[in-house]
């Protein structure tokens, strides 16, 4: 929040004199009453350019590769640019009609009222939640393997000791969360930027070990190049090329905890830079994963790229580097975890309990809410046997709405009237690209799964 002694820039001839003054001013004073409860205001641009990078690669990172299978290297990279340089704008929307809105969706609420803001919370609650279900999905197939029979890995635990009690997946995924509870608890976004940093290592040590083992494929001649364009003999319909879009939207979703950490920042003008670096440092890893993943396994790639890691995959490549590429890929799931974790509980409280005291400040309502948070989303995570589904249909409404629609939709509205003729008009186009976007992959989604369902329909008949 802004501190009341703060004032603002006086106005100037000019154009931009207006957009400036909705601009927050250089340095935020805590301690005034509405400041922030929780402290801040010396976080450095390095802590946020890791917890923003950090917010960013998640789960969608191993889905890359399948995106590319369908898409090809070239289109896929392209289209991977394409959404982070719309999140960096979304995100300059954002902060420039920021004027003592201490969140996302007080922002939201600022152009649309009570209906905007709660409509925001909704959406990233549900987000949250999905993404989260996704990451204890993924711990636990990795430690333990999958629900569902098939083509899956049978899990890191199972292959070193064998199957026991110990080694399933309801007692992977307690432990998991006894492990998760510490970082959970933390009050303080930037309290987790240490955690932050290990887990963009280690998603780097994930590419690394993915270009590892290319390599050795390469070497023993086993790779082959990966396509560049689409193989539109093994689509079953051009319009399932969109299907891909929602799942790099999904990767790139990361705008509810662009306050939070711009509210720890000495200096809140740096938010941009952070955001810049950061979108240009995950996009590299993305396509580096999307690119070496394909390279690897080619059109056998599944949704859960992890899931070629195994010994069964016929991949020839050394079972340590696939240990280690599991290993490494679910630790950086642990440590990603709580960074959305605070941002599901901010905004899930501002629903349940509009106009309390900051949450952070009330140890009852935060241990409570938390431990009810940490068991809807075990008991989701072992309900739910596959993440392709989650990542389809919460990429094609809710993160897209977060992303993209909703700070186009603010600048739309334009409740300051600081928008610039040039601003309404790549807002309006945001909003249409995402619209067409999202519609088609959600219509090949179910005329998918229709024809799956039919399909077997007739082989249970026959």
């Amino acid at each position: 929040m802004v501190s009341k002694n703060s004032v603002d820039p006086a106005p100037a001839a000019g154009g931009g004199a207006a957009e400036e003054a909705l601009l927050l001013p250089e340095h935020v004073v805590f301690g005034d009453a509405g400041a922030s409860a929780s402290g801040g205001g010396g976080a450095s641009v390095l802590g946020a350019v890791f917890n923003v990078s950090t917010s960013v690669v998640g789960a969608g990172i191993m889905s890359l590769p399948a995106a590319m299978r369908v898409l090809g290297v070239a289109p896929a990279v392209a289209l991977i640019v394409a959404i982070a340089l719309l999140s960096n704008v979304a995100v300059d929307f954002m902060l420039r009609y920021t004027r003592s809105r201490p969140s996302y969706a007080a922002l939201m609420g600022g152009s649309f009222g009570r209906t905007g803001a709660a409509l925001l919370n909704v959406f990233v609650a549900f987000n949250c939640v999905g993404t989260l279900t996704v990451y204890l999905i993924i711990i636990g197939d990795v430690m333990s393997g999958p629900v569902s029979g098939g083509k899956g890995h049978a899990g890191v635990l199972p292959e070193w000791f064998g199957p026991h009690w110990w080694t399933g997946r309801e007692a992977v995924l307690v432990a998991a969360a006894v492990i998760l509870l510490p970082l959970v608890l933390q009050r303080r976004v930037d309290s987790l930027r240490f955690t932050s940093a290990v887990s963009i290592l280690l998603a780097a040590v994930f590419m690394l070990i993915t270009m590892g083992i290319a390599v050795y494929t390469i070497l023993s001649g086993t790779a082959k190049m990966p396509r560049m364009l689409p193989d539109f003999s093994r689509l079953s319909s051009p319009f399932e090329l969109f299907t891909a879009v929602p799942v790099i939207v999904v990767a790139f979703t990361f705008h509810f905890n662009v306050h939070p950490i711009r509210a720890e920042l000495s200096k809140t003008s740096d938010m941009k830079s952070a955001v810049r670096i950061s979108l240009v440092l995950c996009s590299v890893i993305y396509a580096a994963v999307g690119f070496f993943g394909f390279l690897l396994f080619g059109d056998a790639t599944m949704p859960d790229v992890l899931a070629n890691f195994d010994r069964s995959s016929g991949s020839g490549v050394p079972q340590a580097l696939n240990d280690a590429a599991r290993l490494s890929y679910a630790l950086h799931l642990v440590l990603v975890f709580p960074l959305l974790h605070y941002s599901l509980r901010v905004n899930v409280d501002e629903l349940l309990f509009p106009g309390r005291r900051p949450l952070a400040t009330d140890t009852r309502r935060f241990v409570a809410l938390t431990a009810a948070l940490m068991a809807a989303l075990y008991v989701l995570a072992i309900a739910i046997p596959s993440i392709w589904t989650l990542f389809q249909y919460t990429g094609s409404t809710f993160a897209v709405c977060i992303s993209l629609i909703f700070p186009g939709a603010i600048v739309l509205r334009d409740v300051h009237g600081i928008a610039k003729r040039k601003d309404k008009a790549m807002a309006a186009t945001m909003i249409i690209l995402a619209v067409i976007t999202s519609s088609i992959a959600i219509a090949s989604n179910i005329m998918t799964s229709i024809s799956g369902d039919a399909k077997g329909v007739r082989a249970v008949a026959s």
